[in-house]
């Protein structure tokens, strides 16, 4: 009898590892942002209430979460090594979604009062990017279809935007430059697909 119910709660164990798994792994399609939304419609929901709460367009939400992390909600950044085989952790805190540190992720949880806010579901992460660029608005006075430059500002911080600091990497800028093209593209396939 115990053997039995020991298999039984192996087999749930397994399976319920199995689905956690998929619900972090990226859509199969990430080029087009129909295909997106008809498989996980739960990140459209999610993208429209951060859009209704904050009025971050949801192209812009999606262009941006395709750069930080391509929709895998568990993503991290890379483990740095020492002598090429010496781990010394990560190269940053960012996780999930929205790739937010902690501490800036702590600061989204004090003012919004959401305190069991969590990086890997896109409910939260939406809510997040839309917090933050709400204040990149206020504080840098970019507006929240300009892709680009809240881009920009969401990688390098409200204070390293002012200062400029994405000037002195091109690859940022063309990273900028690929998620205002990104969003673009997604809001035209959201219109011709009804989904905005």
């Amino acid at each position: 009898m115990m053997s039995l119910f020991f298999r039984i709660a192996v087999v749930a164990a397994l399976l319920a590892a199995c689905g956690g798994r998929q619900e972090f792994s990226a859509p199969r399609n990430l080029n087009d942002a129909c295909a997106i939304v008809a498989e996980r419609p739960h990140y459209l929901q999610a993208m429209r209430n951060a859009e209704r709460r904050w009025g971050i367009p949801v192209p812009v939400q999606m262009a941006i979460i395709h750069a930080e992390s391509r929709f895998i909600g568990d993503a991290r950044t890379p483990v740095r090594y020492t002598l090429g085989v010496i781990p010394m952790g990560r190269q940053s805190s960012a996780f999930g979604y929205s790739q937010a540190l902690d501490r800036t992720w702590e600061e989204y949880q004090d003012e919004t009062g959401n305190r069991r806010a969590r990086r890997e579901n896109i409910r939260d992460a939406t809510d997040f990017i839309g917090w933050y660029t709400n204040k990149t608005r206020e504080r840098n006075g970019i507006p929240l279809t300009d892709a680009r430059n809240q881009y920009l500002a969401y990688h390098e911080g409200h204070a390293g935007f002012r200062r400029g600091s994405y000037n002195a990497k091109p690859w940022l800028l063309n990273v900028a430059q690929r998620v205002e093209t990104r969003a673009i593209t997604y809001d035209t396939q959201l219109r011709a697909c009804r989904r905005r």
